[in-house]
């Protein structure tokens, strides 16, 4: 993992302003320090293979963090492309225009956030918000830990990296920041084999899979 010591984020409205303002209204103006305790994704994977990209968030301050957040972006394409997203190239002079060229390099099975009806049937979860690529987890006081957990499906093979912020609002009044007041971000770098993991069972009836 490589933490960004400088990296700006501005977090774009992807649905109606009223759901917006409802989600971030009566945010506090301020910089609420955090601890980024756990960042974790497999830098190795496989086509088909489920894993899991964990962001824990400690509040390092003495204040409530009026709702911590995190957006996950392909760093290239920024909230152009879907979370876990990657962008299909211009369409060529005389070719038929794309409708949308954003393509899913994980399919996001399970998201942060209260598991309910929705997420079961493949919805964005509880934790979801009208920003793009956007999942917050509410108010988190003095001392508390926020644990983000996207379970994902890879299904493009290649190299890719993926970014994460962390907000402590979603207009970017509250802004998180780490200890040296810098902004909290970080990237993983990951490559997604072709091959899917064989699986076998052995003579003592296990399932083996292969690495």
């Amino acid at each position: 993992m490589r933490v960004s010591g400088a990296f700006a984020v501005v977090l774009a409205v992807s649905a109606c302003g009223s759901s917006a303002t409802k989600q971030s209204a009566g945010e506090p103006k301020g910089n609420f320090p955090v601890e980024v305790s756990t960042a974790s994704f497999p830098a190795s994977q496989r086509l088909a293979e489920r894993t899991d990209l964990v962001i824990a968030v400690r509040n390092a301050g003495s204040k409530t963090i009026p709702n911590v957040a995190v957006t996950i972006t392909n760093p290239a394409y920024g909230t152009a492309a879907q979370a876990f997203g990657t962008l299909l190239p211009q369409s060529a002079p005389g070719q038929p225009i794309l409708a949308g060229r954003s393509r899913p390099v994980w399919i996001v099975d399970q998201p942060p956030g209260p598991r309910g009806y929705s997420t079961s049937q493949g919805g964005p979860g509880g934790a979801v918000t009208a920003y793009s690529n956007t999942w917050a987890l509410g108010r988190l006081a003095p001392g508390q830990t926020a644990r983000f957990d996207w379970g994902v499906t890879a299904v493009q093979p290649g190299s890719y990296t993926v970014r994460y912020v962390v907000a402590a609002g979603l207009t970017g009044r509250a802004r998180a920041v780490l200890a040296s007041g810098g902004p909290v971000a970080g990237s993983f770098h990951v490559r997604i084999l072709a091959g899917p993991r064989q699986a076998y069972v052995n003579n003592a009836g296990k399932i083996v899979y292969s690495k």
